[in-house]
């Protein structure tokens, strides 16, 4: 399968996932701001996919840049619009953080060394996401056994990230292991990213994948049908409330009461320490077209009210575990989490 992004010299070409599965289209981006309105529209998305295009997005950025011109003030413009893209996702915000500290650091140089260096960190970023989310895979696979039965919510693979995936990443590393896995696929409204994405990825992937609507997976619950749930996570509290498509703090609440384990998969990029909890993360909300259409079709009232958060907050409580790269962390998320980066 194609990665979701890639570098191609002075663009970046990326799968169109709002066509998916219908038709496999191919958007390139040629400058800083092309990658921006990519992300708000979620031609690209995904957390952790989202950091590595806005660090793409600076690259393209710098090599626009002409001799002469106030290279801190077009840097601080870059960096400003990318911002506004998509305010949920840490990882976002972690990667642009990370090239403007390589910006500061070398933003002496002769404006081709410069170039060179942004150019170096967001092909790094790319790099070590994929070798991340493997290591989430790694860590996760434990948690499953033979013939489990895996809900999952949205699209957490290789479409999210640069490669491989987040919960979904799990999931795989188990099947290539010889773990007979089956996948219980929310729906995942409004937009159908676990019908169009995830069954997509799985079915490339042969890996046995059921489609329900979100509102099945209580009824499945009871039934004795699932046996663990693994999502994605858009940003992580420093207590562990998790910030994730919405509808997962549904899942996580019939979890419970069903005495399923619910897990979360992210990497360490997604956790945002400076946060005390879920409450402090910002929720986007978006179009209200999202909910009232359907592939251009009206399905309801035209004028009728919406609300449309892309997030919903799941408080620390109903999660059994969060896997990173470096390990699994447990309750008291507020000491395990601080103890990733201890391990730095």
């Amino acid at each position: 399968m194609l990665p979701s992004i890639k570098w191609e010299k002075d663009r970046i070409v990326m799968i169109d996932q709002r066509k998916l599965p219908e038709k496999e289209v191919y958007v390139e981006c040629q400058d800083y701001i092309q990658v921006a309105e990519a992300i708000e529209k979620m031609i690209i998305r995904g957390a952790p996919a989202i950091g590595v295009a806005a660090a793409f997005g600076v690259a393209l950025g710098v090599l626009k840049m002409k001799k002469g011109k106030d290279v801190e003030e077009e840097f601080s413009r870059i960096l400003s619009r990318l911002e506004r893209t998509r305010p949920t996702a840490r990882n976002l915000f972690w990667a642009l953080e990370r090239m403007k500290k390589i910006f500061e650091q070398n933003k002496s140089l002769a404006l081709p060394q410069l170039k060179q260096r942004i150019v170096k960190e967001a092909m790094d970023i790319e790099t070590e996401d994929i070798e991340v989310n493997k290591q989430i895979g790694f860590w996760g696979k434990s948690l499953l056994q033979d013939s489990d039965s895996i809900l999952t919510h949205c699209n957490t693979g290789a479409l999210a990230t640069a490669g491989f995936g987040t919960a979904l990443g799990i999931v795989k590393a188990a099947f290539q292991e010889g773990k007979r896995i089956h996948v219980y696929a929310d729906e995942t409204r409004p937009l159908l990213q676990g019908a169009r994405l995830t069954c997509w990825e799985l079915d490339k992937e042969k890996i046995p994948v059921t489609l329900i609507t979100d509102n099945m997976a209580g009824h499945l619950m009871r039934k004795g049908v699932i046996s663990k749930a693994i999502v994605g996570a858009d940003r992580i509290a420093g207590n562990g409330d998790t910030a994730n498509k919405i509808g997962t703090y549904t899942v996580a609440v019939l979890a419970k009461e069903h005495g399923i384990p619910f897990y979360i998969a992210a990497p360490t990029q997604t956790i945002d320490l400076t946060l005390s909890n879920g409450d402090e993360i910002p929720i986007e909300e978006r179009s209200a077209r999202e909910v009232r259409e359907f592939d251009g079709h009206c399905v309801t009232l035209p004028h009728v009210d919406v609300e449309n958060p892309a997030f919903d907050v799941t408080p620390a409580a109903y999660i059994s575990a969060i896997i990173t790269e470096k390990g699994i962390c447990r309750s008291p998320y507020g000491k395990s989490l601080k103890d990733l980066f201890k391990k730095d």
